[in-house]
C-alpha cells in the first residue's frame, strides 16, 4: 500500500505544478559556495571553481524496474536516489556539490507522498553537504519515475577514471559485499508471504543490516576524503553498483589489463552469509554478482601496500596482471575460475 487510507491526503490535482514545486522546495538552503542560483529560476547557475574539473552524472529509478513500493519506504527511496548518483561522483575521486531532481508521478500519489520522497532527498543533501539546485516535475501515466543528476568538483591532478590500472597494482574494495542483494532476497520473500496472507507481519528481525544495505545505501565519500591522509591516489576506481565481477571487468577492459582476485580475501558480512545459507545461494555469488552495494573498487600501486594494510575499512582482494593472463578468481581450493559479467543488466533484469 502506498498510503494509510485513514489519513486525509491532498490530491496533486488540487495543486498544479507551480504550487507543488513551491511546497517541495520552500525550505531549501544552499551551502556550496559554487551555487550562485538554484531553485526558482529557469536554470541553475554554478560558479566554476579554479583549477577544478566539473563531474556530472545522472541515474533514473523506475517503479517496478528498480524498486518496489511494497517494501521501499518513500523517504528511503528519495535518499537512495540521491546516494546512487553521489556514489558515481565519488568514484571519480570527486566531491559532490549539487543535484537536480526530476520526478514524474501518477495520480496514485498525494502531495504528502511526494513530500516524503523529497524529505529523503533533503536528508541526503544535508548529510553529504550537497545543494539541490533544480529539476522538473511531471505526471506519469503509470507509477513513479525519479531521476537525479549529480554534479561534483575535483582537482584535475586527483581525478580518477576506470582506466589507469597498471600491472602489479593491488585491487582493493571498501566495506563488505553482497549485503544489498541479501537484503533484496529477504524483502522479496516477505512480500510473497504478505501477498499470500496480508495478516502475517513481515519477519525482519536479524536481517536489519542487509535490509539497510538494500534500501538505504551510502556513498563512500568518507573513503576518498581519507585518501589524502593515507597518502594514496588510486590508479583506477569505480563504484560497485552492478556486482564486483562486472565492475572489475570494466576496469580491466578500460585499462587493458588482466586480474587475479582471491575468494578468501573478499569481505562478506556474517548476516550476508546467513541469508546465503537460507536461500541456498553461494555467498561468493552474492558478492560477485549481486550489485547495489555502492562500495568502491579501486587499484593502487603495490608500493602503497603499507599505507592501507591496517585500514579495517579497506580489503586487498587481488592484483592486476598482464591482459594476456586473463581475468580470474582464485577459489579456496586454488582453482582459477574465469570472471564473467553476471550482475545487473538494465534491459534484462527486474528488481
Amino acid at each position: 500500500m502506498l498510503e494509510d487510507k485513514q489519513k486525509p491526503f491532498t490530491p496533486l490535482s488540487k495543486l498544479g505544478e507551480f504550487k507543488l514545486i513551491e511546497l517541495l522546495t520552500k525550505h531549501i538552503k544552499h551551502v556550496q559556495p559554487s551555487t550562485k542560483v538554484g531553485v526558482g529560476d529557469d536554470a541553475a547557475v554554478i560558479i566554476p571553481q579554479e583549477d577544478k574539473l566539473m563531474v556530472l552524472t545522472t541515474d533514473i529509478l523506475i517503479e517496478g524496474v528498480h524498486f518496489d513500493l511494497t517494501w521501499m519506504p518513500l523517504k528511503h527511496l528519495g535518499y537512495k536516489a540521491v546516494v546512487v548518483n553521489l556514489s558515481d561522483v565519488v568514484s571519480m575521486n570527486a566531491r559532490p556539490t549539487q543535484i537536480l531532481v526530476t520526478i514524474a508521478v501518477s495520480n496514485q500519489f498525494s502531495l504528502e507522498a511526494v513530500q516524503e520522497i523529497y524529505a529523503g532527498i533533503e536528508f541526503a543533501c544535508k548529510k553529504y553537504n550537497v545543494d539541490m539546485v533544480g529539476g522538473d516535475t511531471s505526471s506519469s501515466s503509470k507509477g513513479l519515475i525519479l531521476s537525479i543528476t549529480a554534479i561534483g568538483m575535483v582537482e584535475e591532478k586527483k581525478i580518477t577514471y576506470r582506466k589507469g590500472a597498471q600491472v602489479n597494482d593491488l585491487i582493493c574494495v571498501t566495506g563488505d559485499l553482497g549485503g544489498a542483494y541479501a537484503g533484496l532476497l529477504v524483502l522479496q520473500r516477505e512480500k510473497v508471504t504478505f501477498e499470500a496472507n496480508p495478516y502475517v507481519q513481515p519477519d525482519l528481525q536479524g536481517y536489519e543490516y542487509v535490509i539497510e544495505r538494500q534500501i538505504k545505501p551510502e556513498a563512500r565519500l568518507d573513503i576518498i576524503e581519507r585518501f589524502d591522509s593515507y597518502g594514496i591516489h588510486p590508479t583506477s576506481m569505480i563504484d560497485i553498483s552492478d556486482g564486483l565481477s562486472s565492475e572489475l571487468l570494466h576496469i580491466c577492459s578500460q585499462s587493458n589489463v588482466g586480474c587475479r582476485i582471491y575468494e578468501d580475501k573478499i569481505p562478506i558480512d556474517i548476516q550476508t552469509q546467513k541469508v546465503a545459507d537460507e536461500f541456498q545461494i553461494s555467498e561468493l555469488t552474492m558478492a560477485l554478482n549481486g550489485g547495489e552495494d555502492y562500495e568502491l573498487l579501486f587499484t593502487i600501486p603495490i608500493y602503497d601496500y603499507d599505507k592501507i594494510r591496517d585500514k579495517s575499512e579497506i580489503s586487498i582482494i587481488g592484483h592486476i596482471t598482464e591482459a594476456s593472463e586473463g581475468k580470474y578468481l582464485i577459489n579456496k581450493a586454488g582453482e582459477a575460475i574465469e570472471l564473467h559479467a553476471q550482475g545487473w543488466n538494465a534491459f534484462n533484469n527486474k528488481k
